[in-house]
This record gives structure tokens, sequence and C-alpha cells, in this order.
């Protein structure tokens, strides 16, 4: 229980700044640095860790719009049905390969009456228009249904900008809460 309580803190503490080092994490958390090196391995091997990454200033380089655009895809192209979604990724494909777009995920979903989110970083809402052009050539997408939310980069006031230290935060103390209710201690 104590190992995964660690394992758990370690993985919020990588998601704050995964550039401590092993060394700095085992002093933080209490243990051992060699014990902070295999419970590392371990997390990545499990794939509990994906990959280490940063968040850069996106304004500084040179985006001005994050979009979260909504769209459908007709039932025919389901995991149901693989040689019609073979087809569309393979068409997606084509199509950045040829457009480069600046995306960080495409993900199948559900609400707001949409399936499918893509969420791209443009310089402008001109860049952003070509993107969505580009959308609307995949195959089966229902191009009348197409909705898109932007957000301007450049607000300063924004309500909590892009990072995941307070999900890290969240990580923390839902174990914490969850190892003392266990062990039967007040919450």
């Amino acid at each position: 229980m104590k190992r995964q309580k660690i394992e758990v803190k370690l993985i919020a503490e990588l998601m704050k700044n995964s550039r401590k080092s092993d060394r700095e994490l085992a002093k933080l958390l209490g243990v051992s640095q060699p014990t902070i090196s295999r419970m590392r391995e371990k997390l990545e091997r499990e794939g509990y860790i994906k990959e280490y990454t940063m968040i850069p200033d996106f304004n500084k380089l040179g985006f001005g719009i994050i979009a979260l655009t909504f769209l459908n895809i007709p039932e025919s192209v389901t995991p149901n049905n693989l040689r019609n979604l073979r087809n569309l990724r393979k068409a997606a494909a084509e199509i950045a390969e040829k457009n480069p777009v600046a995306a960080l995920m495409g993900m199948h979903g559900m609400g707001l009456n949409y399936d499918r989110v893509i969420v791209t970083f443009h310089e402008d809402y001109t860049s952003f228009l070509e993107t969505k052009k580009l959308i609307r050539l995949l195959p089966g997408v229902e191009v009348h249904n197409i909705q898109s939310f932007l957000i301007d980069l450049r607000d300063k006031e924004q309500f909590h900008p892009l990072s995941f230290s307070s999900l890290a935060n969240y990580i923390s103390r839902k174990n914490e809460k969850y190892m003392n209710n266990r062990q039967g201690k007040p919450k």
C-alpha cells in the first residue's frame, strides 16, 4: 500500500516538473534514490509514464489560437468497420503529410451531439480556417455539422492556463484521501 502511495506521488511530482532528478525526488518523497529509479523504470515499463515533456509558451512560439473542433463521423466509420476506419486514418495521414497541422490530439468521445474532437494550434484565424477546410476533406465527415471553440492565447486574463500542476495536485490529494480511508484515518 505504501509503495502505491509513493508511486502516485512520484507521478504527480513528475507531472509538475519532469526535470527533477531521482535524487531530488527521493528527498522530496522520503525514500532512497535507488527506490525512485526502480519505481520510475517500472512506471515507464507499465505505461503509467508515456513520455517526458514540457509546456512551452505557445504564444511566444507564434501560436495565437487553440481550436477545439467538434465533428461527427458516420457509424460506418467505427472500430466495428475496420476497413472504413483504416481508410479514414489513411486519408487523415495523407492530408497531414501534404498540409502539416499543429494538432495536439484527435479523439473519439461523446457529448454536445458530436463524437470526435480535434485540438489544434494556429498562428491566427486564417490558419484556423485553412485547417477547418482540411478537416472537411476527411472521408465521412458530416461537413454541415462541424463546430469549433477558439481560445485566444494572447488573452492575458485567462482563467487557468494549460498546466499539469493542478492536475498533479488533485491526484496527490485524491491518493492521500484514498490511502487514509484504507488505513482508517480521519479525512
